[in-house]
């Protein structure tokens, strides 16, 4: 089958692979139901921070527990040892991850890694776990990464400042539950920077290089979720209609990653979390607008697309897009400007410099970036 997508991108659909968890529990409460799926299990091992910790006794597990709860927001390979050493101290028939994006991604390695034989280093890259790994459960807290929903997983590697991308359908959890009610006092700000990050996951796919119909349909979907819900989430966290749209937003946007992944904008953000230690959602927030506008002339129909969804306007110029975009952002009370959150001129170079080569996600943007239009970004978002 040949269907035309845009003059620039491929005119013949890639082979895709989808990987979704092998069950799915979505609903205010479901987090008890965690307990009797794993009735069996006598050893458990959750994976937790210092605040969705206190939900773990909401899992009614059976078995012995033991909880991990020392992951900070940007794990690195010293967080990863050390729950790898909770791990085999416990020796767990189950791992459960309880938290955000950055506590599922620790949980998976940890199920893949801490009885495999393998190490951080020989899984790192696509396709290299060996499959020997422990039952997985993944609770979500916040509605931003969809990492209970993929096959990655980042850890980041502060000797040489940057990420280390682990990619594997080994990685995909037996269990993910999305229950609303563990997002409930998730702060404002936090729940802004989730949500558009949720979102810029589905547009990143939605308009990708590697973009194929069957994704398209759940990136659609998790960018009209995020649209009508995120600013009544952000006004009322306990908003369950809007805090259970953006779960599925997010889930969605997990589905999106596995066969086509995020593009340009990833890129741009993740220098950000490495050099100045910002909160992945708030990275991606800031870039958002400029790298969705930088992008409109090359898919322009896609891009208005998500410019109606999210309430933005219909029929505009480059200019105002990326103003309209940016206002949607300001409007739910995030900081934009990457100065007021430590950037300086002279850290705008390196920044580029190592966006520009990361080209796992570089290379699946509709269009070309030299590293002189990634610091143009950067310097016009500082």
């Amino acid at each position: 089958m040949t269907i035309a997508l845009h003059p620039t991108l491929p005119q013949t659909l890639a082979p895709i692979t989808l990987h979704q968890p092998r069950r799915l529990i979505v609903g205010a409460g479901t987090v008890r139901e965690v307990g009797s799926w794993a009735e069996d299990a006598t050893s458990i091992l959750v994976i937790a921070t210092p605040i969705t910790a206190g939900f773990a006794e909401r899992l009614q597990l059976k078995g012995r527990m033991t909880v991990f709860d020392a992951i900070p927001g940007e794990p690195d390979v010293a967080t990863l040892d050390a729950a790898l050493a909770a791990a085999r101290a416990a020796r767990p028939d189950l791992i459960v991850g309880l938290g955000g994006g950055s506590v599922l991604d620790v949980a998976k390695l940890v199920a893949a890694l801490w009885d495999s034989g393998q190490t951080l280093s020989t899984v790192a890259g696509p396709n290299k776990v060996s499959g020997r790994r422990t039952r997985l459960a993944q609770v979500a807290t916040t509605a931003g990464t969809g990492s209970e929903a993929g096959i990655r997983a980042l850890i980041t590697d502060t000797e040489k400042g940057a990420k280390v991308a682990v990619e594997s359908p080994h990685l995909i959890a037996d269990l993910a539950v999305l229950d609303p009610e563990l997002t409930y006092s998730v702060p404002p700000a936090v729940t802004a920077a989730t949500g558009v990050d949720a979102m810029a996951h589905c547009v990143e796919a939605f308009t990708n290089r590697r973009a194929h119909p069957m994704i398209d349909g759940f990136a659609r979907m998790g960018i009209r979720l995020v649209g009508r819900y995120l600013a009544r989430a952000v006004r009322d966290g306990t908003d369950r209609e809007a805090r259970e749209g953006l779960m599925l937003a997010s889930y969605y946007g997990g589905i999106c990653l596995g066969p086509v992944n995020t593009a340009a904008g990833h890129a741009l953000a993740y220098p950000l979390g490495t050099r100045l230690k910002l909160p992945h959602g708030l990275a991606n927030a800031i870039i958002f607008p400029h790298v969705l506008a930088f992008n409109q002339p090359v898919v322009p129909e896609k891009t208005a697309e998500v410019a109606e969804a999210l309430g933005l306007g219909t029929g505009l110029a480059q200019d105002a897009l990326l103003s309209a975009a940016h206002g949607f952002c300001r409007g739910l009370g995030i900081e934009m400007a990457l100065s007021a959150h430590g950037a300086t001129a002279q850290d705008l170079p390196g920044f580029a410099s190592e966006a520009h080569a990361i080209r796992r996600l570089m290379d699946n943007n509709p269009v070309e970036m030299s590293e002189a239009d990634v610091l143009a970004i950067y310097t016009a978002a500082n």
